[in-house]
């Protein structure tokens, strides 16, 4: 599918959201394994431009059990395209697909900074 691009496509980027629930049993290092796999990403992959995590800290409720977010931005599809398919983009998925409990991806165009 592909991802419909604004208009003003020169000054925005593509960013990737990724929401995850990492399971109730995973350790303290199982979930530093995970944190390190994905955040190492930006230093393998030449496409991504920008990188941030965290976890959830909100006091609203709402977030449905998601713990952590990673959000990786592209200056566009093709950079998008090359990382879901490069080598450490998949070696990350192999670190975390037995220790997660859900995830929500949610690729969106915004400002480029």
């Amino acid at each position: 599918m592909e991802l419909q691009r604004p208009r003003e496509a020169a000054a925005l980027a593509l960013s990737l959201l990724d929401l995850t629930n990492l399971k109730e049993d995973c350790t303290p290092e199982q979930i530093q394994q995970v944190i390190d796999a994905f955040s190492g990403l930006p230093k393998k992959v030449d496409t991504i431009l920008g990188f941030e995590r965290g976890t959830n800290v909100s006091k609203e409720g709402k977030s449905e059990g998601l713990t952590h977010v990673f959000v990786v931005t592209f200056r566009d599809e093709a950079g998008l395209a090359t990382y879901l398919k490069h080598p450490a983009h998949d070696e990350y998925v192999k670190v975390v697909k037995d220790k997660r409990e859900k995830v929500v991806v949610f690729d969106y165009w915004a400002d480029a900074k």
